[in-house]
């Protein structure tokens, strides 16, 4: 591996995050395990960034992106594929709601920017409320949603003029900003849009984007009934909702969709990353009442809804289906959940686990009284993984203390056994 990791320091960009000094240069996978250049096998509790949703190297998506790649390798968006088309109903038919009209582009900071625009030019309206915490991609206009300051808003005051964004409390529970807890709380964070509405804008909100799970954050659920009385709210005010479900997305949080977990049915949604198990691809996806608003050219990008993506994105959607991986992923999820809650007292360093089907989060703390993150600790554990054979999301969150675990929808029973092991030794080598 010598002389690929000389490129690696040589010729590899500093913007591409390190998860160790010496991370391991992945060349194949199979399901939920990784392989190394040196042959070395890693079960993946990433699921990188919440994208490989059916899991590495599916046969039946492999054979869906050759045999589109040897019809038609690329089609811009001004001409309909065949490949589109099907996925388009396909998305239309699992969709949350009402939702019918699908926009196709490449990633969801792009999803993010098309979902704003519409929902600015159906609404009529310029001001969008946003939630602490946030996190909706790192274009223009997402970067302004962006609900924490450092380091990726800092310095850049003037920069993000895209106006009109309110921020209102998340639902951090273990956080809360408003010092309350759940359920005695009465969803106060809710009931916190209310007032930015009537207190913080020019009386010009037009939508209202929210991830069902906060990702980037922690994988920080919503608490049941919250996005029902944000809902009440937004309704009686005639405010959008934009649903973000770039990483909650087929079947992570064991239903096909977060709106389907939470009941609530949003106008507006956006997808990526488990859309296609693995290529570029996202879809701003509406309803008809919003959509007829829309005109040709409001919004343009060369490559979106590449044939072969589409492709690919219909094989694992029917993967999905087929090998009944929404009900794996809720099977598994609350397995995994409760074995980390079991060890969870074991160990001074776990301060909170939560999350829904395989969106889970371990947060670490120094102290559990004073909640103080546990940076170095977090960022350590990566290591104590890769040893034990488990690439653990590790020094993720706004503070870097939390394990954002997101596998692979198949992972198995025995495969959570492993990482939760990992996880649990390496804590007590770090804590001794």
């Amino acid at each position: 591996m010598a002389e690929e990791a000389r490129k690696r320091e040589r010729f590899i960009s500093p913007l591409v995050g390190r998860w160790v000094k010496d991370y391991p240069i992945i060349v194949g996978g199979r399901g939920a395990v990784l392989i190394d250049i040196d042959g070395k096998e890693y079960i993946d509790a990433f699921g990188p960034h919440s994208a490989t949703s059916v899991g590495h190297g599916h046969p039946e998506v492999i054979k869906a992106i050759k045999d589109q790649a040897d019809r038609l390798g690329f089609m811009t968006v001004d001409f309909a594929t065949l490949p589109q088309l099907e996925l388009a109903e396909l998305l239309a038919g699992i969709a949350p709601g009402d939702l019918r009209r699908c926009y196709f582009l490449n990633g969801g900071a792009e999803a993010v920017e098309s979902a704003l625009l519409i929902a600015r030019k159906a609404s009529g309206k310029r001001e969008v409320i946003a939630l602490y915490g946030a996190f909706h991609g790192r274009t223009y206009g997402a970067r302004s949603l962006l609900g924490w300051s450092k380091p990726y808003k800092m310095g850049m005051s003037g920069l993000l003029g895209q106006g009109g964004v309110l921020h209102t409390p998340g639902y951090y529970c273990y956080r809360c900003s408003l010092g309350l807890e759940y359920p005695n709380c009465g969803l106060q964070c809710a009931k916190m849009i209310d007032e930015v509405i009537t207190y913080a804008s020019v009386g010009d909100v037009g939508a209202f984007i929210a991830e069902p799970i906060q990702g980037t954050a922690g994988n920080i659920p919503a608490p049941d009934g919250y996005f029902k009385e944000v809902k009440k709210i937004l309704d009686a005010n005639g405010i959008l909702f934009i649903d973000d479900e770039v990483i909650t997305g087929f079947g992570k949080t064991g239903e096909m969709f977060a709106a389907d977990l939470y009941s609530v049915k949003p106008d507006i949604m956006t997808l990526a990353k488990g859309i296609s198990g693995g290529l570029p691809l996202s879809c701003t996806i509406c309803t008809e009442k919003v959509a007829e608003h829309l005109q040709a050219f409001d919004y343009f990008t060369t490559w979106g809804g590449n044939p072969v993506a589409c492709a690919q994105s219909i094989a694992a959607i029917k993967v999905i289906q087929k090998e009944r991986l929404v009900e794996n992923a809720e099977k598994v999820g609350s397995y995994f959940l409760k074995r980390l809650k079991e060890i969870s007292g074991s160990h001074r360093l776990i301060g909170d686990v939560r999350g829904k089907g395989l969106l889970i989060g371990v947060e670490l703390v120094k102290d559990q009284e004073t909640k103080e993150p546990a940076v170095e600790e977090s960022l350590r554990l990566r290591v104590e993984g890769l040893k034990r054979g488990v690439i653990l999301p590790a020094g993720l969150g706004w503070r870097k203390n939390t394990i954002r675990l997101s596998p692979p929808l198949c992972i198995t029973i025995e495969q959570v056994d492993r990482v939760v092991e990992a996880i649990d030794e390496g804590l007590k080598e770090i804590e001794e």
